[in-house]
């Protein structure tokens, strides 16, 4: 097992690379690098500062003969999501991530490498040690717990960056450009009720729907995967409407950011109906799987028997919760009419639950356009005030509306062009970028995001191409060299 990585070429990045391996670094638990880039800084002369929120800024003049051309922020984030495989022994604030050589990759030894964001913070170091690049004025930016809430975007304050350009380096494919992001928004949603008796006559089952696909609420949003908030709560409408079907509890979905792959209710039907419950429930297993073919191939609808629940949801609280549930906005809500392809605003249903006293709901909603994004928070906000529900919007950040016409965009096009002989693809991304929180708070900057081919990031099997990193190095030192002009 090759661990030598600091060999590699680039060697002036991925030196850098291996001394960050060995720093833990967390999320929530960044100080380590923090220290290790304020160093850096105190060893080669650079000037630095320290915000209230913990970002690190580093500075450097123009080269003699760049005073001329426009100032470029190199930026990424310090925290790494600490995930190992089970029967691996590993404490992320503790241990050294045991970095190694696999063929055309580096990977680590049964957890996350760190690769996100570690190889965008090892070239801003190349960037600012190097003696040889020639730059106009250069600035490095390190966010903190970009990981869990963009904590360090959030906090960053105006006054504190002086560039014109913005180049992220936390992108995860070599040859793509990303020109753009989708905003977000929390829609946290609590509806009271209380509980009464069960009346006599009663059968109860545990109804849930399972097997879907899910995934990411952003990237995935598009591929019209079934929400299983959605799909039970269609079933339980129906199912109080025909057979006078009461709800004890439910529970559905899981991750605010995570397409609902599985949900369950525990409800209560009259004996004489329970036969036709049942039979409504594996027809609408067949309706679901028509409706999603080619799209879920394992939807399952199930309904269990189980004992009687002690109380129901009371008076008409059951039947406000299912409209409700039915008539909230779910999935894609706009296409972009600028990027062909592109999911300009969509939300998901990702979390609801009972605990006896309320009915909690969470959504997700995402746009690249502030004002779209707030009408779809009336719609939401809407549907649930009409069930006597409470909607709490909170965590809001911009989206990064695509610039076509972006001078720094004109520039990397054709560097690429020079040094590969071909256009790199020009893209946005349908999930939340720093670019977008950053972009809110200095809207005057000129932004890209860009990096190393990553695949597999936020898991065990987390690797980086080797080639990868020495094309994105290169391509970033050839764009500093040719920053536009003021």
């Amino acid at each position: 097992m090759d661990k030598n990585i600091a060999a590699l070429q680039p060697q002036e990045v991925w030196k850098h690379f291996q001394e960050i391996c060995a720093i833990p670094h967390p999320s929530h638990h960044e100080e380590g690098i923090r220290d290790y880039i304020v160093a850096f800084a105190q060893k080669h002369g650079i000037e630095y500062k320290v915000d209230e929120a913990g970002n690190v800024l580093l500075r450097k003049p123009a080269t003699p003969g760049m005073e001329d051309r426009k100032g470029i922020i190199l930026q990424a984030h310090m925290d790494m999501v600490p995930q190992k495989n089970g029967d691996k022994t590993f404490d992320f604030e503790k241990d050294a991530i045991q970095a190694y050589v696999d063929g055309e990759w580096v990977t680590a030894d049964g957890t996350t490498l760190g690769a996100d964001n570690g190889m965008g913070m090892s070239a801003i170091l190349a960037a600012m040690e190097s003696s040889d690049l020639k730059h106009g004025p250069l600035e490095g930016l390190f966010t903190m717990t970009e990981e869990t809430g963009m904590d360090g975007a959030f906090g960053l304050k105006p006054g504190l960056l002086a560039g014109d350009i913005l180049l992220n380096l936390d992108s995860e494919t070599e040859g793509e450009l990303y020109v753009g992001c989708a905003g977000g928004l929390d829609a946290n949603i609590t509806l009271d009720y209380q509980e009464e008796a069960l009346p006599a006559g009663y059968k109860a089952f545990t109804t849930t729907v399972k097997g879907l696909r899910g995934g990411h609420s952003g990237m995935e949003i598009i591929l019209g995967r079934a929400n299983a908030n959605k799909a039970l709560f269609r079933l339980l409408r129906m199912a109080e409407s025909k057979f006078g079907l009461q709800i004890a509890s439910v529970d559905g979905g899981g991750l605010r950011n995570a397409i609902p792959r599985e949900a369950s209710a525990t409800v209560a039907v009259p004996e004489a109906k329970a036969d036709d419950f049942i039979k409504a429930a594996a027809d609408y297993e067949t309706i679901l799987i028509e409706e999603f073919k080619g799209v879920e191939d394992n939807i399952s609808v199930t309904v269990s028997a189980v004992e009687l629940p002690a109380r129901i949801m009371a008076g008409d609280a059951a039947r406000k919760l299912t409209n409700a549930i039915c008539g909230c906005p779910n999935g894609v809500f706009r296409m972009s009419p600028s990027m062909k392809g592109l999911v300009q605003t969509s939300t998901n249903l990702a979390r609801v639950v009972s605990d006896g006293k309320q009915v909690k709901m969470q959504c997700l909603l995402r746009s690249s356009v502030r004002s779209e994004k707030e009408y779809l928070a009336e719609m939401i906000e809407s549907v649930f005030e009409l069930a006597g529900a409470r909607c709490e919007f909170t965590g809001g950040y911009d989206g990064w509306n695509p610039n076509m016409d972006s001078p720094i965009l004109k520039t990397m096009r054709e560097s690429y062009k020079a040094l590969y002989g071909r256009e790199p693809a020009v893209m946005a991304i349908h999930a939340g970028l720093e670019c977008g929180i950053i972009g809110g708070t200095y809207p005057n900057l000129d932004m890209i995001s860009f990096g190393p081919t990553i695949c597999y990031p936020h898991s065990p099997d987390e690797k980086v191409n080797i080639v990868s990193v020495g094309k994105f190095w290169e391509f970033l030192y050839h764009t500093i060299e040719n920053a536009p002009k003021k």
